[in-house]
């Protein structure tokens, strides 16, 4: 797969795009963003998902709705980060390789189309030089991108990138999981849980691999109107012995 020339009119709409918000102001790295699902918080140092970082998110099987489940989650997380970043407007950069991205969907767990920055690359490659492209800019809340696998060396330039920035990247790896090592901070699996009579979907969401921190899984009701998750009503009034335990990695 060839890379975008520094020519092509996707890079230089980006350039354009993210100059115009440039004036905000530098980012700065910022305190983790909590989950506020107390089990997940304890697990992660420092309480939450490390801002100004790499995090890759996966379907736990090559199932549309586990994948709907990752990228939802994903977009959730996306959505509190551009409500808590460089004013309420800072926006989402999200780039695709194909026109799939389902807007409705991500307004319904907070990101709405007015915050959102939308890419499309045409291949893996393509993704990638605009993901680096996109994180490089501190105007921005977050970066997202997806793509079927995400090459060691391509995870290191961006890991070091959000470091530099402060902006946050949450890369979806459509090609399901991926058992070699990478770069990014975690790496999540997320699973469409059971159905039943519920106002929220059941999502089961494991941390698979954490920098400092054991792996675990939890159920979890999936991602409300601001991006949020909650325990399961079953499970609220439950002895804390009976919580999902979170299991070593």
């Amino acid at each position: 797969m060839r890379a975008l020339p520094a020519s092509s009119p996707l890079i230089v709409r980006l350039r354009a795009q993210i100059a115009a918000i440039e004036r905000r102001g530098a980012g700065a790295m910022h305190a983790a963003l909590p989950f506020g699902v107390a089990a997940i918080d304890r697990a992660l140092p420092g309480g939450g998902l490390a801002r100004g970082a790499l995090h890759e998110f996966a379907g736990g099987a090559r199932d549309p709705h586990h994948a709907a489940a990752a990228t939802l989650f994903a977009a959730g997380i996306a959505a509190r980060l551009a409500g808590t970043g460089l004013g309420d407007s800072a926006p989402v950069l999200w780039c695709v390789s194909r026109r799939d991205l389902f807007a409705p969907g991500l307004a319904g767990v907070g990101l709405h189309p007015d915050a959102l920055i939308h890419a499309e690359a045409g291949n893996d490659a393509g993704v990638l030089q605009a993901v680096e492209e996109g994180v490089r800019h501190s105007g921005l809340a977050a970066v997202v991108g997806e793509v079927r696998r995400l090459p060691l060396v391509a995870a290191r330039r961006l890991q070091l990138a959000a470091e530099n920035s402060g902006v946050t990247v949450l890369m979806l790896l459509r090609g399901g999981r991926e058992a070699e090592p990478g770069a990014a901070l975690t790496r999540w699996e997320v699973e469409a849980g059971p159905s039943g009579v519920m106002t929220r979907a059941l999502w089961r969401v494991r941390l698979v691999r954490a920098r400092g921190a054991a792996a675990g899984e939890w159920l979890v009701e999936g991602c409300d109107a601001q991006g949020r998750l909650a325990v399961p009503a079953a499970l609220v009034d439950r002895p804390a012995a009976a919580e999902p335990r979170a299991h070593a990695a």
